[in-house]
């Protein structure tokens, strides 16, 4: 009866989508809403939705602990479950403290940075660090490293992408659903099955967060996508391919570096509603993608689904990349085996 073991997926994708129309509702009432920047009317919208998100996925995580304990009477990788649970939830406060404060003011960096180093030492301490490519040297030294810069940096680098409907939440699904492919056909299925519980409330999230979006995801959502992906990355010993994964961020982050972290990714909004290079320079690959797409779109116009559906492109295209490169064994996928 494998099969049960989809209920929990499905679980994370109903609450968080039966859960969200109260959460808009409540957020608009107290007025915790963000302007939609790319529209013409800049009207609110409800922010903070990725707190549903969450709530689906640790229901749908708690529920497969349940399966696993009381039908298959199992109690392997419990440990893990929950010290990766501890860390989605630690980071999720952060994140809402963040989307509290509200996105221009928040938390100072180095605030952010503890807050984060703290949200890691779940996963130090039972040494999930653990992997294939350790340097024996370091000891004790390398798994920690591994675990708390692998958070942090994918914590808080993975909102870098943002302000666009729907790019957030649409990033989030394509990349856990690669890594949660890998974990599959690498033997670790309990990580398979944990990334597809993100992904199933992510997909569920997007209905709410694509063009024209009703939600916006906030930092109690980005924070801990980015953090689960890394989290995946050290359990399940796929570091390199992660990281690869990731090229967007890192090209992301040195673009934001050059606009010394204080250039917004938002573009100027025509009166039609399509979008314009908003500074001379390139700080962000949502600028590059404007820039691109107003020279190979024969309209000229750019609007903010075509930056969207752009970045994902590049980012689809890395991961296939990656499969080339690390040599993934797509045939071990049983959906994908050829009789």
């Amino acid at each position: 009866m494998q099969i049960l073991l989809l209920v929990p997926l499905f679980i994370g994708l109903l609450v968080t989508f039966f859960s969200l129309p109260f959460w808009i509702k409540r957020a608009k009432k107290e007025g915790l809403t963000g302007r939609d920047m790319h529209k013409v009317t800049k009207e609110k919208v409800a922010e903070a939705g990725g707190v549903c998100v969450i709530m689906g996925f640790i229901i749908g995580a708690l529920s497969y602990i349940a399966i696993k304990t009381f039908y298959f009477k199992s109690h392997d990788d419990i440990m893990e479950i929950f010290s990766l649970l501890t860390v989605i939830l630690i980071i999720a406060f952060v994140g809402f403290t963040d989307d509290i404060l509200g996105w221009k003011l928040g938390l100072s960096r180095t605030l952010r940075i503890i807050f984060l180093i703290f949200a890691s030492l779940p996963l130090v301490v039972i040494n999930a660090g653990q992997t294939s490519i350790q340097e024996p040297a370091w000891g004790i030294t390398y798994p920690i490293l591994l675990v708390i810069v692998g958070v942090v940096g994918a914590s808080s680098t993975f909102n870098f992408l943002a302000g666009y409907n729907g790019l957030e939440t649409s990033q989030g699904i394509i990349i856990l659903s690669a890594l949660s492919f890998i974990t599959y056909i690498t033997g670790s299925k309990w990580l398979s099955i944990i990334g597809l519980v993100m992904v199933f409330s992510l997909i569920a999230f997007y209905i709410f967060n694509k063009h024209p979006a009703r939600a916006f995801p906030g930092d109690i959502l980005t924070y801990p996508v980015g953090a689960l992906i890394a989290i995946i990355a050290v359990f399940g010993d796929i570091e390199k391919i992660a990281l690869f994964f990731f090229i967007p961020y890192i090209l992301e982050a040195f673009l934001k570096i050059r606009g010394k972290l204080k250039k917004e990714s938002f573009a100027k909004v025509n009166h039609d509603g399509s979008l314009e290079m908003p500074y001379n320079k390139i700080y962000g690959l949502e600028h590059l993608a404007i820039y691109i797409l107003k020279r190979i779109k024969p309209s000229k116009k750019v609007y903010e689904k075509d930056v969207v559906y752009l970045i994902n492109f590049f980012q689809i295209l890395v991961i296939i990349i990656g499969f080339v490169i690390f040599k993934v064994d797509i045939s071990k996928f049983p959906f994908l085996v050829m009789s």
